[in-house]
């Protein structure tokens, strides 16, 4: 047995111990950080490695996963010359590691020890295939139409080199070093079968930096995600997972995912006033509450007006103009990653928000909300869209099986 293997399962027996009532002082919010090594520190510490996330299943990790601190997005493309038979030995490898890694243990070849010492940590890896990759692989006649390509809108400014791709892995974790070995593993993983074509970091707030369960900010301070669909409710895998009865069956409990680059112009934000920024966000900036009234899980009263006779809701804030019932019922789940690459030449924060959502068809979800913002969403002055990808992410797999298997084996 290797030093690799006694240490995380060391660690991995020495949280066991912790149980329930570490995992629960997670989700608490009263993870405790630092250097001590106190048993209180110590179980506080395990309750965030602890948590672990399976591999199989109906649906593939990371989609209703609760968000993670860490986030990496990677794609690829197949290399000059590889098709079909390449892939599929590459999914099997890419499966073969997820199922390690998400279980807290090394990766079985080469393992960089950056994540000794460390649980699973809620690790997700969820892999995805692009429009050319059913081109690369012969496989146009399984290519479904909802992977046709997203329209173009006013407000794009699109960089094509971080764009697309044949393949797309999306990795979360909450621990940094576990995040990023993962996303190591993956690129050593691929070998001479794809070839990086772009990649992205990204970040959310800790477990237990607050002191119970909310809603995530992003990095205009906004409480962000609060009409998401909720798996409790009766339409949510209608909405969000293709359906077992499909034309094409490889993608039965399968979902797609739209992914975005938004780069949010915060100095240009920063300079309103906060009554500005609540009406072009049409909530209060302290609790996500709704002009409008109530708490953060209010309905807006879209037609409330206030004793000027003006619209409490301003026709153009983002919150109107996003909302499902103005978009024929339209809703996607949105699972992002804020992100900040450091200052760009002008002197500005080159920081924003990793947008992905998930949803059984982007032609009805994504598409008819990002149109109608497009025309006249009082946030576009002050964000811009600066990559984007659409990916095919099949169910997940069975045991014994690796992603994609009933697709690249039809």
């Amino acid at each position: 047995m290797s030093d690799n293997n006694i240490s995380r399962r060391r660690l991995l027996g020495s949280v066991g111990a912790a149980g329930a009532s570490g995992l629960a002082l997670g989700a608490a919010g009263g993870v405790v950080s630092g250097a001590t090594a106190s048993d209180d520190t110590l179980a506080a510490l395990t309750a965030v490695g602890s948590t672990g996330v399976p591999f199989h299943g109906e649906h593939q990790s990371g989609i209703t996963t609760p968000l993670q601190a860490r986030g990496h997005l990677i794609a690829f493309d197949l290399a000059p010359g590889a098709g079909r038979s390449e892939a599929v030995a590459l999914m099997r490898r890419w499966s073969a590691l997820a199922a390690e890694l998400m279980a807290g243990r090394p990766a079985a070849e080469g393992d960089t020890g950056v994540a000794l010492d460390a649980g699973p940590s809620s690790l997700t890896l969820t892999f995805g295939f692009g429009r050319t990759f059913f081109d690369r692989t012969g496989l146009m006649a399984q290519r479904p139409p909802e992977l046709d390509p997203l329209p173009d809108f006013s407000s794009d400014q699109l960089d094509a080199k971080r764009s697309n791709g044949d393949l797309w892995v999306q990795i979360g974790a909450d621990d940094s070093l576990v995040a990023f070995h993962a996303l190591r593993a993956v690129q050593k993983a691929a070998g001479a079968a794809a070839r990086v074509r772009w990649q992205m970091n990204g970040f959310n707030r800790s477990p237990g930096a607050t002191d119970r369960p909310m809603t995530a900010r992003n990095l205009m301070g906004q409480v962000d995600g609060t009409r998401n669909p909720k798996p409790s409710e009766p339409d949510f895998d209608r909405r969000i997972f293709v359906p077992a009865k499909t034309a094409h069956p490889w993608m039965a409990g399968g979902s797609y995912a739209v992914v975005r680059r938004i780069r949010m112009l915060l100095d240009d934000w920063e300079q309103l006033t906060l009554k500005k920024q609540e009406q072009v966000i049409g909530r209060r900036k302290s609790d996500g509450a709704p002009l409008t009234g109530g708490s953060e899980t209010t309905e807006i009263a879209l037609d409330k007006t206030g004793p000027d006779g003006r619209l409490v809701v301003p026709d153009n804030a983002h919150a109107r103009i996003a909302a499902p019932e103005q978009n024929g019922g339209a809703a996607m789940l949105r699972r992002p990653f804020s992100f900040h690459d450091g200052i760009a030449a002008d002197g500005t924060p080159d920081a924003g928000l990793l947008f992905i959502c998930w949803q059984a068809d982007p032609l009805r979800g994504f598409v008819p909300v990002q149109r109608k913002l497009d025309r006249g969403d009082a946030l576009s002055p002050f964000v811009r869209h600066e990559a984007s990808g659409l990916f095919a992410v099949p169910g997940g797999p069975r045991e014994g099986e690796y992603v994609g298997q009933r697709l690249l084996e039809s």
